[in-house]
């Protein structure tokens, strides 16, 4: 059995305190971050079209 650490269950007062406590959870009870599948985006192209709508702006917004 690993070795434990006293943990408090009391709120954090300080962000400080906040990450002390999430630093002192051993890393075997931690769970393994989620794979999120990426999705391919649509390939796109400016036409002529779309950049003469913004040809005389100076800054585009």
């Amino acid at each position: 059995m690993p070795n434990v650490e006293h943990v408090s269950t009391s709120e954090p007062d300080t962000m400080d305190e906040l990450i002390a406590d999430c630093a002192a959870i051993p890393s075997s009870l931690m769970a393994d971050p989620a794979v999120i599948p990426r999705s391919r985006a649509a390939h796109w192209a400016v036409d002529e079209k779309t950049a003469a709508q913004v040809a005389d702006l100076d800054e585009y917004v």
